[in-house]
């Protein structure tokens, strides 16, 4: 079996850290021009120092401008290619004909989103004889529809197998368009679909339903079905999650990795996956589902009651990084709220510091501690530079 390529969400250098150990290609967005205008994204400038990391680190870099393109959009869109041109991205993810055309005048790869809503061997033949090097499959088809695909055609297919679904078919959602004036179409989407929502009759009565969250789908969860995944001839696995935070992407990540090397050393086994989902569940979710691989979705596919993370754990905010000593690779950490306790696992993040370690080293006054604090200073010893500001998170179990 050929080994897939893992593809990781990158909305910010926290992010792009966290992912560097795990993916083989990464996809981010500029300022403009992408599905995610709430995410953080990326400057033009930073462009070419996302892509010059990545291939320093042997990952590749893709570049989305998968929105709607409008006449006004015309001229920043030159400007972004122009930025990815000279960056040396290794593809540009897009759909709209605008971005096509102009991609192709750059020489610069494309693959095709799944805001094209690609669903059957005939329109992906036709993508790849308009130039297209690979295309992201609309994430309402079937393992069959996928095989069948793969089989008919000569192209390079991209799934998701992880992260937030849709309500609406392909992403392409009008309703917080409708509701407030953001398209979704447009990266500016609200996600009314996570909103409590009462269902009433003609009459105005209100009708028993399963919940107040409607529309609020679990999240996709594919990690107990890689080898099925990797059979099927999937180019690319891609990790959804470009709103989501740093230690989403490692975990994710460094759990679909791992499930990867297990199917092609053959040691893939029941406990490892129950330790991935362990993992998994830790971090941002809103709950498990297969989406459409093997049935269409139905009642058990949405989380009625809440649309919240139903994450196992959480990372609470207790100090701040007021110097840091490279020589001895201390931070010096004013402690804010809460204690701070050996043992601990932290996560240290600023604007482009990204560093998840148990804490192993605590010295107040001098002296060697086992815990910290509200108010106290103290030195801390961790794996990789901090900077001044950054922020000291305690992952904590929220069961606990």
């Amino acid at each position: 079996m050929k080994r897939p390529e893992l593809l990781l969400p990158v909305r910010s250098w926290p992010n792009l850290k966290s992912a560097l150990n795990y993916a083989n290609a990464v996809y981010f967005g500029a300022k403009d021009l992408n599905m995610r205008a709430r995410a953080g994204n990326f400057t033009l400038n930073d462009i070419k120092k996302v892509v010059d990391i990545c291939h320093k680190n042997k990952i590749k870099a893709y570049l989305t401008i998968n929105v709607v393109i409008y006449q006004k959009d015309i001229k920043t869109l030159e400007k972004v290619l122009n930025a990815a041109k000279k960056a040396k991205i290794d593809a540009i993810i897009c759909w709209d004909w605008a971005v096509i055309e102009a991609a192709k005048k750059r020489n610069l790869p494309i693959h095709i989103s799944t805001q094209a809503n690609i669903s059957n061997s005939k329109t992906a033949t036709m993508y790849k004889n308009l130039g297209a090097k690979r295309i992201v499959l609309a994430r309402e088809c079937s393992l069959a529809d996928i095989k069948k695909i793969k089989k008919e055609t000569d192209i390079e297919i991209e799934t998701f197998i992880h992260g937030a679904m849709c309500v609406s078919i392909s992403g392409r959602c009008y309703l917080s368009s409708y509701l407030y004036g953001k398209s979704a179409n447009c990266g500016d989407c609200l996600q009314p679909c996570r909103q409590n929502w009462t269902l009433k009759n003609e009459e105005n009565n209100e009708i028993v339903c399963e919940g107040k969250y409607l529309m609020s789908a679990k999240d996709l969860c594919m990690i107990e079905h890689v080898p099925e995944l990797i059979k099927a001839g999937i180019t690319s696995f891609k990790v959804e999650g470009r709103l989501r935070d740093a230690r989403y992407v490692e975990t994710t990540g460094k759990c679909y990795k791992e499930a990867i090397n297990a199917v092609l050393n053959k040691t893939y086994t029941l406990e490892k996956i129950n330790d991935w989902l362990k993992q998994l569940k830790s971090v941002y979710n809103r709950g498990f589902s297969t989406g459409f691989y093997y049935s269409k979705p139905g009642k058990n596919e949405f989380t009625y009651d809440s649309a919240n993370t139903q994450a196992t754990h959480t990372r609470k905010q207790i100090g701040i990084v007021t110097n840091y000593y490279p020589k001895n690779k201390v931070a010096a950490v004013r402690i804010l709220t809460d204690k701070l306790n050996i043992g601990d696992e932290i996560i240290v993040e600023g604007k482009t510091t990204y560093i998840k370690q148990i804490a192993e080293s605590i010295n107040l006054n001098t002296k060697s501690t086992n815990s910290a604090k509200k108010g106290d200073i103290i030195g801390l010893k961790l794996n990789d530079k901090a900077r001044k500001n950054d922020w000291i998170y305690v992952v904590k179990n929220k069961n606990k």
